[in-house]
């Protein structure tokens, strides 16, 4: 891995005059200033279309994108819809903040609009994208109708005749609503479209996509409804145990994710077939790829369905570096990140080891008093990425401000400034200085902000992944300062 550094900024978090960032002129822009900050990496969370809780790392299924990111502009300029159209239908009352309940009452009615009118034109387009992206496009065309038809429901609720994937009643469905399921299928056309187009822009630039893989997928979803035996279900399909994480750094009663458990000796018996398929799809959408939570990999917590919290549990072997010799054999190397937060042990770290992948350093988690803390930079190895912080931490401005005074003299001292007034900017420099092949930081602390604009604070609900950046604040003044450090630090 070369030398270099990148900023984290999800899609959502974009500017826009549509209610959330999207795959419109905003991102290109972004993309010009990355390039002026000399960056070489853009990072992002997961593409997919978000369920309850509007979180991308809860999706409906892992291989679809999310078709709030499609961008309506490119609708105005065919001449499908106007703008006075489109604004009929409310999706925002603020341009700094995403309100997912509009998006969800209204862009999927503004995409109907543009889908009838639209299809007879495009109809050779669709056929033929569903034809080189059937084998899980299908599933998840179906997934979402028959959810539809359901009014939303989880597919665990469903009438009985739906449930089964392979069932009789599934066909029928297909074969009566083809207008329903090309809706789907429509929505997927563009976003891909989109998307690469996007994604081609930045490269042509020099800048990688980087783009982020959460080790488990949602109880409703298309993927766990199409392949029950991969997963730890009881004989009425319903989750035995759910995933989680026990009491750490993020969280006192641990995290309760709620996501079925793989049952891994499932599959073991065709080679991880399924993985491979999801990772060999997100080398197709990304540059790099981070996996989410890791150490799942050798074991992971295991808590019983219906626990109010993730304190009581147990650590269950992980496939380990089996898996990972799968992947290499079938798929050759590839540029993965290991998320290796949390709970580690000798194992955990003998696993990131084997495999090679850098793991994760982050400068929030560094100061806690030791000099062999392995977040701090005197620590580091070359084959690691720094981040002054990730999407689930407070940005640096307010972590600082909630440290006690022994600890931020500590921290003052350790990065050697007298005082705290530019500490999101020096925390940047630390990271940016340090021997860590990759160095990434969030654009909220690229621009000091505050607690207000954190992204996600785990185990909670409601006040998540809602931040979006004002435009006038990517302007050429921070670029350069940005590329600056850039320059000076080789990156």
């Amino acid at each position: 891995m070369e030398r270099s550094s990148g900023i984290l900024l999800h899609i959502s978090s974009l500017p826009g005059k549509y209610g959330i960032g999207d795959f419109g002129k905003e991102a290109y822009k972004f993309i010009d200033f990355l390039s002026n900050a000399n960056q070489k990496n853009w990072q992002i969370l997961p593409l997919g279309i978000t369920g309850y809780g509007d979180s991308p790392y809860q999706s409906f299924s892992t291989f679809a994108g999310n078709p709030y990111f499609i961008d309506l502009d490119e609708f105005i300029k065919q001449g499908y819809i106007t703008e006075k159209q489109i604004d009929e239908y409310d999706l925002t009352e603020d341009k700094n903040t995403v309100n997912y309940e509009k998006l969800y009452n209204n862009k999927y009615k503004i995409l109907d609009i543009v889908y009838k009118r639209s299809y007879s034109k495009i109809e050779e387009e669709l056929k033929s994208f569903y034809a080189n992206e059937k084998e899980w496009l299908r599933t998840f065309a179906l997934f979402m109708s028959l959810k539809e038809h359901h009014k939303g429901k989880s597919w665990l609720t469903w009438e009985e005749k739906y449930r089964k994937y392979n069932s009789k009643a599934v066909e029928e469905f297909e074969r009566d609503n083809h207008e329903k399921l090309f809706f789907w299928i429509f929505t997927q056309f563009y976003f891909y479209k989109q998307w690469t187009n996007i994604k081609k822009y930045a490269n042509d630039k020099g800048i990688k996509i980087l783009g982020d893989l959460p080790i488990y997928v949602s109880e409703d979803s298309a993927d766990i409804w199409s392949n029950t035996k991969l997963f730890k279900l009881d004989d009425k399909l319903v989750p035995e145990k759910i995933a989680g994480v026990p009491p750490d750094l993020f969280s006192k009663t641990g995290q309760l994710w709620g996501n079925p458990i793989y049952d891994w000796e499932k599959m073991k018996e065709n080679n991880y077939k399924w993985w491979i398929k999801r990772i060999n799809h997100c080398f197709k959408l990304y540059d790099r790829l981070r996996i989410d939570h890791f150490r799942g990999f050798e074991s992971y917590w295991e808590v019983d369905k219906g626990s109010e919290n993730a304190v009581e549990g147990k650590w269950v072997n992980g496939p380990g570096i089996d898996f990972f010799k799968n992947i290499k054999k079938q798929l050759g190397d590839l540029d993965i990140i290991a998320e290796d937060l949390g709970f580690l042990t000798e194992k955990v770290h003998d696993l990131i080891k084997n495999t090679g992948y850098p793991g994760m350093k982050v400068l929030q988690f560094a100061f806690d008093g030791s000099s062999k803390n392995d977040y701090l930079p005197h620590n580091f190895n070359k084959n690691a990425v720094v981040y002054t912080g990730t999407h689930d931490n407070d940005t640096t401005k307010s972590w600082f401000e909630k440290q006690n005074i022994k600890n931020q003299k500590y921290i003052l001292d350790y990065i050697n400034r007298e005082s705290a007034e530019e500490i999101s900017w020096d925390m940047i420099v630390t990271a940016w200085s340090s021997t860590a092949d990759l160095a990434i930081a969030p654009l909220q602390d690229f621009l000091d902000l505050g607690s207000i604009t954190r992204m996600n604070m785990p185990s909670t609900l409601g006040e998540n992944w809602k931040w979006r950046v004002d435009k006038k604040c990517l302007n050429k003044k921070l670029s350069d300062k940005i590329s600056h450090i850039t320059k000076l630090y080789g990156r």
